[in-house]
């Protein structure tokens, strides 16, 4: 798979590089405009390490389940059409590459501790995800044990490799991933529960629906996870951000497509059946996600990052001006102040806040709705 960076940069603009004990000549309360990128990345790093913990309380305590025991396993249908016995062995092929996903992306965060910590967490609910999927393809009887352990050894013959060698392009290209993977099941869930419009009532299945919806309820927690994540982002490097969105979006794909040996059939399936294809991305995917980022649009940010290039940088004239078009810096603001004050209130309740306090950089000099 090519790895794609941006023009003229390399990954290690983008890693954690500034020693924990770094200490910035502006005051504490200097807003961002005037604060070095190390402090920034201080920053970001400390937000997201509070997110993560945040994160892990309310997954252990809202969804601790087991793949083999949380489902009526042997309540599922027997008798399922050959296209769904092939949507459930696709989900569980993509879900094969977790060991990947999370050694892969692992390598790149490492010296962040939220995010490293978070990406062992995260892999822990995706390997459950692969488990759920080969339950309901031995269950289901579509597929022989033999068939199944025969197909893993294949599939793991092959390894994914990174879409994006830097920690932030990463970073953007799993909160578009994790979106598309929920509506992926949440689409199958609709074919497990009868209202399908191409499928029809045919494959409902009640164990198999809610199995989907399970799984599209974890997908909806790591994406927002990864959504918070960007949006600080956002608010502390909006140039780098917002170019980083553009390249996700201008090559995304998503993940071990290239290395699944049955994939154009599986494919095909998946687009026929009406679970995903180019209409759910534009849709489902890119619309909600920009919107959830403050970004105008594909239009708006293509046209907003080519004028950015066409101002001087600081040296003359901010280029950053040329963006206020492309993104609402007031609701970007206040989209971080809100996750600022969530982990305040867990770390408040746990002691932490009176020994490690999380702080917000202010940016006063932003336009504001």
């Amino acid at each position: 798979m090519t790895v794609n960076t941006l023009p003229g940069k390399t990954s290690q603009q983008y890693e954690y590089a500034s020693p924990p004990d770094f200490l910035e000549d502006a005051p504490k309360d200097a807003p961002v405009a005037l604060m070095s990128r190390a402090e920034r990345e201080r920053l970001v790093e400390r937000a997201i390490l509070g997110l993560y913990r945040w994160y892990v309380a309310r997954s252990q305590q809202m969804r601790n389940w087991n793949p083999d025991s949380e489902f009526a396993w042997r309540d599922l249908r027997q008798d399922h059409s050959d296209d769904v016995i092939q949507l459930i062995e696709g989900f569980f092929a993509v879900e094969q590459y977790t060991p990947d996903y999370t050694s892969e992306i692992l390598e790149i965060v490492r010296k962040s501790s939220g995010r490293s910590n978070f990406q062992l967490r995260w892999g822990a609910e995706e390997e459950r995800h692969a488990n759920t999927w080969e339950n309901a393809l031995l269950f289901s009887r579509g597929r022989t044990p033999e068939a199944i352990e025969h197909y893993k050894w294949q599939l793991r013959n092959n390894n994914w490799t990174l879409p994006w060698d830097d920690p932030l392009h990463m970073l953007l290209y799993t909160v578009f991933q994790e979106r598309a993977t929920q509506i992926n099941y949440l689409n199958f869930a609709k074919i497990a529960r009868g209202e399908s419009e191409k499928v029809g009532k045919s494959a409902a299945d009640p164990v198999l629906a809610r199995a989907c919806t399970l799984l599209a309820v974890d997908e909806a927690a790591h994406y927002a996870f990864f959504l918070e994540g960007a949006r600080l982002f956002l608010y502390y490097f909006p140039e780098e951000t917002l170019q980083g969105i553009h390249d996700v979006i201008s090559h995304f794909a998503m993940p071990a497509q290239n290395i699944i040996p049955n994939w154009p059939v599986i494919a095909e399936t998946i687009y026929r059946t009406g679970v995903y294809g180019p209409k759910e991305f534009q849709r489902d995917v890119i619309g909600p996600v920009l919107e959830n980022m403050t970004v105008a649009g594909r239009k708006a940010l293509d046209n907003g990052l080519k004028r950015s290039k066409e101002i001087p940088n600081d040296q003359g004239v901010m280029r950053l001006t040329a963006l206020w078009d492309v993104f609402d810096p007031g609701e970007a603001e206040r989209s971080v102040m809100r996750l600022h004050d969530k982990i305040d209130t867990y770390e408040t309740g746990i002691g932490r806040s009176q020994i490690d306090p999380i702080r917000f950089g202010a940016n006063p000099d932003w336009p504001q709705a």
